[in-house]
């Protein structure tokens, strides 16, 4: 379980990341907004435990961005502001938790606690945009209404959005989801990538000539899908 604490105060991160650790999170230390960015980039956190008075900026207004770019990653704000108008506004802003300083460092603690028990029983979900995908349950909603896919196309639909911006190949489509099946050829692909493009819109998919396709993350821009498929 990955957190990510930002936080300008040396000695109050320093705690807060001791105090985490012992409980067996992995746990990284922004002390800027620029500084948060980089570790997303690279950390990847579950969780960002977010002060809001940072030397290049006020946090508040990276709440949304974070939650439209990275609706998965909660957010818990522990700010020196904190009024009941300050925690209503913070909440509506995306933030799942809100903490007045000062605090207790366990009370923190526990909040992250519950932050994951909350979100790990909960059903799997692949979000972007208005497209959510059940890889438990094999059934995919835009905007709320269900598409109706084979399991084949949910399958790889599934395999690109879990990474996307990755280029794959026919072939490496093929080994992943028909294993040993070595009577399908590799432009079986092709007809099943020209379906999901009908069902879902054009964008979500990508061709890469010469190399594969990769799932887009901004597939929302045109979606056009064949209303016979839409429940």
């Amino acid at each position: 379980m990955r957190v990510l604490v930002v936080e300008d105060e040396r000695l109050l991160a320093e705690n807060i990341s001791k105090m985490l650790k012992s409980e067996g999170f992995d746990v990284e230390v922004a002390y800027s907004i620029s500084d948060m960015y980089k570790k997303i980039e690279k950390f990847g956190p579950e969780l960002i435990v977010l002060d809001l008075m940072l030397p290049d900026g006020n946090a508040l207004n990276e709440i949304q961005e974070i939650k439209s770019e990275l609706p998965e990653v909660g957010i818990i704000v522990i700010s020196a502001k904190n009024t009941d108008l300050d925690k209503i506004i913070g909440i509506e802003l995306g933030a799942d938790d809100y903490i007045g300083k000062p605090f207790n460092t366990r009370e923190l603690v526990a909040r992250v606690k519950a932050f994951f028990r909350r979100t790990r029983g909960l059903k799997e979900v692949i979000r972007y945009g208005k497209l959510e995908i059940y890889p438990e349950d094999y059934t995919v909603f835009y905007d709320g209404k269900k598409i109706r896919l084979t399991s084949k196309e949910f399958e790889i639909l599934k395999l690109l959005a879990q990474r996307p911006d990755r280029v794959f190949s026919r072939e490496q489509i093929l080994e992943e989801l028909w294993k040993d099946d070595f009577e399908v050829y590799d432009r079986v692909i092709d007809v099943h990538i020209n379906s999901l493009r009908k069902k879902l819109g054009k964008n979500w998919i990508v061709t890469v000539r010469g190399v594969g396709y990769k799932f887009s993350k901004k597939g929302d821009a045109s979606f056009e899908s064949d209303e016979s498929n839409r429940e």
